[in-house]
């Protein structure tokens, strides 16, 4: 799970920096979006190993929650806990939703089968306008922000678990914690501050 959680916060980061190009502008945004397009067959290779790794993850975190269900088969008598948090006692729940929220992003803006206002901005290979079709809708929009708070969440606990699983924490433990916490909230911050900015007209 740290190592399949790593490779999925490095693309989350080049996710963002290049889709924060939006507030560069359309000719910024759609080259790079261009030059993306112009990887061919080797992006469908790149997307096809983003959703191996995706599953990965996934398949472990299943694989954890179960033995972490069958070490303890009896419930705790109190099950009140002064040390877990709300994102640590909500990974599942969080995880399932972001799996949801991202073949909902597949079928959104890469096949636009849920929105055929953006077919033909997809045709011209207009990115920019794709994006500012797709998020004028308030309750697309305000899907989107909800799920990357969870995303935030997630990342926050799950950036914290992956540097004690991997032994980083044994010195310096409370430095790698505010990392984990700053690299979600900037995460987060960063994805939902596109459809704030369509929405409240900044971007158009």
């Amino acid at each position: 799970m740290a190592v399949t959680g790593i490779m999925l916060m490095l693309f989350l980061v080049g996710h963002l920096l290049g889709n924060l190009q939006i507030f560069l502008g359309a000719e910024a945004l759609n080259a790079y979006a261009n030059k993306l397009q112009g990887l061919g067959k080797f992006l469908w290779v790149v997307r096809l190993g983003l959703l191996g790794v995706l599953m990965a993850h996934l398949t472990f975190a299943v694989k954890v929650w179960r033995q972490s269900k069958l070490a303890r088969p009896i419930p705790y008598q109190n099950p009140a806990s002064r040390t877990a948090t709300a994102a640590s006692k909500s990974m599942m729940m969080s995880g399932g939703v972001i799996l949801l929220f991202v073949i909902y992003h597949l079928l959104h803006f890469t096949l636009t089968t849920t929105d055929p206002a953006l077919a033909e901005a997809r045709t011209n290979h207009d990115v920019y306008r794709m994006v500012i079709t797709g998020f004028q809708n308030n309750l697309v929009s305000l899907f989107y922000i909800a799920t990357q708070i969870l995303l935030g969440l997630h990342l926050s606990h799950g950036a914290k678990s992956l540097f004690q699983t991997l032994g980083f924490k044994r010195n310096g433990g409370d430095c790698y914690d505010r990392f984990a916490i700053a690299f979600a909230v900037i995460i987060a911050l960063g994805n939902i501050s596109i459809p704030i900015a369509v929405m409240a007209g900044f971007i158009n």
